[in-house]
């Protein structure tokens, strides 16, 4: 098995960094954009605590699905989801399945991993490499 899949690796990373910044990024455009319209997210005020999430959300997870600054840019979103989930989901309950907390800690981890592995070979950041 390890023969097979390993020659995907690097394009599986690249798949999983876009995903990983597509999912942070609908964030953001629900609550920035306020798109779909019937997301709960709609109705968050640009200038509140969720409404400065969303900006970082739209902006980095932008940056994330283009594969620009993967590194920084995971590191933040890791720690931005790891405030949320502690902010908003923890203190309705200890557990995950309870407080709706389960896609911001798989986000906080995805993150943390694409901070150390990079974007991989399907990115800005390595297209920028090999011209430089």
């Amino acid at each position: 098995m390890e023969q097979i899949f390993s020659k995907y690796r690097p394009v599986a990373l690249s798949l999983f960094r876009f995903i990983t910044g597509l999912m942070l990024f609908q964030f953001g455009v629900a609550k920035i954009l306020k798109i779909p319209a019937e997301s709960p997210f709609a109705k968050v005020e640009l200038m509140s605590l969720y409404g400065a999430a969303g900006m970082i959300e739209l902006t980095l997870g932008g940056l994330l699905i283009l594969g620009l600054f993967t590194q920084p840019v995971a590191f933040i979103l890791s720690g931005e989801m790891a405030f949320a989930y502690f902010i908003s989901h923890a203190p309705r309950s200890f557990f995950p399945v309870v407080n709706n907390g389960s896609l911001a800690i798989a986000l906080c981890f995805a993150c943390l991993y694409l901070a150390t592995a990079g974007g991989g070979p399907i990115s800005l950041d390595a297209m920028l490499r090999k011209k430089g």
